[in-house]
């Protein structure tokens, strides 16, 4: 596969962890873990599926007959033990339960789990992008700066979103949180978030769906700052001219990622 194949399996992944993350929720939210997700995050894991009493299993063999067990139920919890253990604990027989040793076993199984919900779908996430190549050289940006060019000048909305979502990815940059969305818009940005709500988002990549338009706003707005917000939107609305406009902002990304890791 290819690298911008590589690096959109890996988006995916991401997105697919954030979906599943959502439906955990805290303990007392009555939230249950979207099965259905997590069977396809797990479809690109090192884990197999298997079958054992009514338990749904992921296993990745740890070494001699221990193996990395993920339960595939509302706790998501990882262990690391053998199957059978795994069974006994979670889904005990009569029989099993009278035995005092078991009993203690199903009570506590501090001993054998080593994570569970956000803790365990991290684990899970990073083991699925492990498994991708995510090398690239100078060639590969070009590909995607080249694909992103044609889209913008052909007005294919969706392969220009395409390669700056790709770039976006490999600088960090995040989707535009509720106080930053502008209607018709696709935007990634640096994000960080504070204790107290307020949000700095910058620098900005901005891509206007309907006028198929991209622009680069280099700053950091903050969203508690009415003057900042302001100048955004102005920005968006054609109001005030960005910093750069069109394929230059491609290029700018391109060369951001070739200064930071080439």
């Amino acid at each position: 596969m290819s690298f911008k194949d590589n690096l959109l399996k890996k988006i995916k992944i991401d997105e697919m962890a954030k979906k599943a993350f959502v439906s955990t929720g805290p303990p007392d939210s009555g939230l249950k873990i979207d099965k259905d997700i997590m069977r396809r995050i797990l479809e690109m894991s090192p884990y197999e599926p298997k079958k054992e009493r009514d338990l749904e299993l992921y296993i990745q063999k740890a070494g001699n007959d221990q193996h990395k067990i993920l339960v595939l139920d509302n706790e998501l919890p990882i262990y690391i033990t053998t199957v059978q253990d795994v069974a006994m604990r979670k889904s005990p027989t009569i029989k099993e339960m009278v035995n005092i040793r078991n009993a203690i076993k199903i009570l506590n199984d501090k001993d054998v789990k080593v994570s569970r919900k956000e803790e365990s779908l991290n684990i899970i996430q990073k083991e699925c992008i492990d498994l991708i190549d995510l090398s690239f050289k100078k060639s590969d940006l070009d590909d995607i700066e080249n694909d992103g060019v044609l889209s913008l000048e052909r007005g294919y909305a969706e392969g220009v979103i395409e390669s700056i979502a790709l770039f976006a990815n490999l600088l960090g940059y995040a989707e535009a949180p509720q106080p930053f969305y502008i209607n018709h818009c696709k935007l990634f940005g640096a994000l960080t978030k504070k204790e107290n709500n307020e949000m700095l988002f910058g620098p900005v990549v901005m891509y206007n769906i309907m006028h198929n338009t991209i622009k680069w706003i280099d700053e950091t707005i903050n969203s508690f700052k009415e003057f900042q917000m302001k100048h955004f939107h102005n920005i968006a609305a054609g109001k005030e001219k960005p910093l750069k406009e069109g394929t230059a902002v491609l290029l700018h990304l391109k060369d951001e990622i070739i200064k930071r890791f080439l």
